[in-house]
């Protein structure tokens, strides 16, 4: 009883830590947000979407890199670490990639007069969130195979590919989306950049603690299948129970 209470208790102190500051950062943001920011005077008070936009856009990048690497690893290694990374990158890039396409139309339904219009930059996120999709339907379809985890790694690693695109899809097609962090148009208000700041760093931040939390999880997953397996070969687990 001891030992199972100190297993499941066992949280790495720079865990715990990051968790702090985690919650420490989303106030520091909300405060730059919505009191120190000013309300922009065309857009109102929908223009601080943007704050959540943007960074959780970012989030979103290194999100999916992360599961992109992790899941060229695993191929290259067959290594159950690299697996558990590509998982939980995915599905932590797969949440942050839902809230830019939430927040997106929101915002477009202000500044366009429409909630959608197939501009590159939102047309290629929406794809590479069906890529991802895919990878996380694929893996939660029962008990994976070494088959379906090979084929959702290549998915996740083909991923990847398409993060520059849709960086740089509206120089390159001349999207109607705007680059966001330009001095074109007159770029931000100064009073504006400490929020965005505070935005980037506090959902950078999010990110690693929801994929660190992930990563944990599916590695315990993974130990208690493996334990299930030996247990199962040994004679010790009985069909049906």
């Amino acid at each position: 009883m001891n030992e199972r209470t100190k297993t499941a208790s066992n949280w790495p102190p720079a865990f715990t830590g990051l968790g702090a500051l985690t919650i420490l950062l989303s106030i520091v943001s909300l405060y730059f947000i919505f009191f120190y920011a000013p309300t922009e005077e065309q857009m109102g008070i929908v223009q601080k979407i943007f704050y959540f936009h943007v960074p959780s856009a970012y989030a979103m990048y290194i999100a999916f890199v992360v599961s992109s690497v992790a899941s060229a690893l695993y191929l290259w290694k067959r290594d159950e670490k690299f697996d558990a990374v590509a998982v939980a990158g995915a599905e932590v890039g797969l949440m942050f990639c839902l809230i830019v396409l939430i927040t997106g139309p929101i915002w477009a339904r202000k500044a366009w007069g429409t909630y959608w219009t197939w501009d590159p930059r939102l047309t290629t996120t929406l794809l590479i969130g069906m890529i991802y999709t895919a990878f996380n339907v694929l893996r939660s379809f029962g008990q994976a195979g070494e088959a379906e985890k090979k084929f959702a790694s290549a998915l996740g690693f083909m991923g990847l590919l398409l993060i520059p695109v849709i960086h740089y899809s509206v120089q390159r097609w001349r999207g109607q989306h705007p680059t966001v962090i330009t001095n074109q148009g007159g770029g931000l208000h100064p009073d504006m950049v400490p929020a965005l700041i505070s935005g980037f760093v506090f959902f950078t931040a999010l990110c690693t603690f929801l994929i660190w939390a992930r990563t944990r999880a599916e590695r315990q997953r993974q130990r208690l299948v493996s334990l299930e397996l030996d247990a199962a070969e040994s004679g010790l687990l009985e069909e049906g129970t």
